[in-house]
């Protein structure tokens, strides 16, 4: 069962009914741009605070049709733009018609003069995921599907130490709850996971992050790198004892005007007990595009992606397009990665600027495997 999402912005639409030669013939649409014309105005100032407001649509197997709301709020600390990095947080709620729903929360927050540097993310999510097993070698025919209620706040507060090398502390918690693992139809039950029926897990630990980007939805030119370690322990509430070490680099350099080579080398790298829900998982709309997010699950997992972009076309102000390759595998234990594993990915992708000014966008990608492609739209890159 293959996940094929896409979450389709309503300015998309709106866009190509603003192409079309026949849109004149259908008045009612010519209303609804005119009100949707602000969202995509580009008559402010660059130094105030931007809000943007629109309604998406997506569809997945496992949730059939999706409606709900998107939200971005964008602003510079102090409304001072030349001197302070672009700050963002974006809020994405939907309800489907299977009476599932979920809301989701991520922001990049800069103070002034980057003193503070505010990290995080969170999940509130009712609906079901699949799960394949665990290890590299799982088969795709067959999924058990488990319904659950997933909440996730992770943050990482950090300090400035030295212009653009930050450090601090992080917090994760997540909880799986009123958990009903189904197994599949056809072929072989799966032995039930640990936290196969919930868990309620508590990280605290440290993280050094170098960041030196000045716009984290769309970066043209800078360096990015963070270690962090996450200890999960029943001493502060934790069901489980874990560890998790995360380790991102990203690189962006422009080649030509207005074209950017981004590359990205990921790990996760766990030990202890960990559930099946906190594994490091292979797919999603950020890295390996094209798998199901947890597709491929295990306790350690390396992923490396390339991507071209055209931010915008030479001849449009407002579309843009990008390539991209990826590879990455999962392993049980560090020393037990193996060639024959990695998986391949790749694909390509369009882009509309919703606010040049800010230099903000929505992104349609399809990403190809060898089990099929998937498709994804949302607001800035993924990575």
């Amino acid at each position: 069962m293959r996940s094929r999402v896409v979450r389709s912005g309503l300015l998309i639409l709106l866009w190509l009914l603003q192409q079309s030669t026949q849109a004149q013939t259908f008045r009612p649409w010519q209303w609804v741009k005119q009100m949707a014309g602000q969202f995509v105005s580009d008559t402010a100032s660059p130094a105030k605070p931007r809000f943007l407001l629109y309604p998406t649509i997506a569809y997945a197997p496992e949730t059939s049709l999706e409606l709900g709301i998107s939200s971005v709020y964008l602003y510079h600390a102090k409304n001072d733009y030349e001197k302070n990095r672009l700050s963002e947080a974006q809020l994405f709620g939907f309800v489907t018609l299977l009476g599932q729903y979920g809301l989701n929360l991520d922001h990049a927050l800069y103070g002034d003069d980057d003193r503070y540097f505010f990290l995080g993310k969170g999940r509130l999510q009712k609906f079901p995921l699949l799960y394949y097993g665990i290890g590299p070698n799982t088969s795709g025919s067959n999924s058990a599907t488990v319904d659950a209620l997933n909440i996730q706040l992770r943050e990482r507060v950090l300090r400035k130490i030295r212009p653009n090398f930050f450090g601090g502390i992080e917090a994760d918690f997540q909880r799986l709850s009123s958990v009903n693992f189904h197994q599949p139809e056809d072929g072989n039950p799966y032995p039930l996971p640990l936290g196969g029926t919930g868990s309620t897990n508590i990280g605290l630990g440290l993280g050094l992050v170098y960041d030196n980007r000045h716009n984290v939805m769309n970066v043209r030119d800078g360096f990015f790198a963070e270690v962090a370690y996450l200890n999960y322990n029943r001493a502060w509430g934790s069901n489980l004892n874990f560890t998790n070490v995360n380790v991102d680099l990203r690189l962006y350099r422009p080649v030509r005007e207005q074209q950017v080579l981004a590359w990205q080398a990921f790990g996760s790298f766990q030990n202890g007990n960990v559930p099946f829900n906190q594994l490091a998982l292979l797919g999603g709309e950020m890295l390996m595009r094209g798998y199901y997010a947890g597709r491929y699950r295990d306790k350690n997992y390396v992923a490396t992606q390339l991507e071209y972009r055209f931010l915008p076309l030479p001849f449009s102000k407002r579309l843009g397009a990008a390539a991209f390759v990826a590879a990455g595998t999962v392993a049980p234990k560090i020393g037990a990665f193996q060639i024959k594993n990695i998986l391949p990915t790749g694909g390509f992708g369009v882009r509309y600027f919703l606010y040049p000014k800010k230099d903000i966008f929505l992104r349609l990608d399809v990403g190809f495997t060898r089990e099929g492609p998937g498709f994804y739209i949302f607001t800035g890159e993924s990575f």
